[in-house]
């Protein structure tokens, strides 16, 4: 098992910058790659960035290209998603996952699963 934690999400206006953390505990972090997702009301859960094991390959969807950054810290069991430039349309509860192979870009590709954290930006 793999025991997810995210934090750093809240309230920001458009143009500014939040960055959100996940802790992990359980397996041997290294051994996983991470996803960040989010998911609006209404709307499906979509993929945000990935990054693999070692975090020598990254991944982004398309509308974050350019703003989003993912990072891991395997010393600390840590995965990072640095936002700017946030828009409304960022608004979603994003939420951090783990899979025991390499890149994944679906839900249904990844193992474990944190809570999630609430994002707003406000116009």
């Amino acid at each position: 098992q793999v025991q997810l934690v995210e934090s750093g999400g809240g309230l920001v206006q458009a143009g500014g910058s939040l960055r959100l953390s996940c802790a992990a505990s359980g397996r041997t972090f290294s051994n996983y790659a991470m996803g960040w997702f989010r998911q609006a009301p209404g709307k499906e859960r979509d993929i945000v960035a990935a990054i693999n094991s070692n975090g020598g390959s990254t991944y982004y969807g398309d509308s974050v290209k350019g703003r989003f950054t993912i990072s891991r810290d395997n010393a600390k069991n840590t995965v990072a998603l640095q936002m700017n430039s946030l828009k409304p349309e960022d608004t979603a509860v994003y939420y951090c996952a783990a899979r025991a192979q390499g890149l994944g870009f679906d839900p249904s590709e990844y193992d474990y699963w944190g809570q999630g954290t609430q994002v707003t930006v406000s116009s």
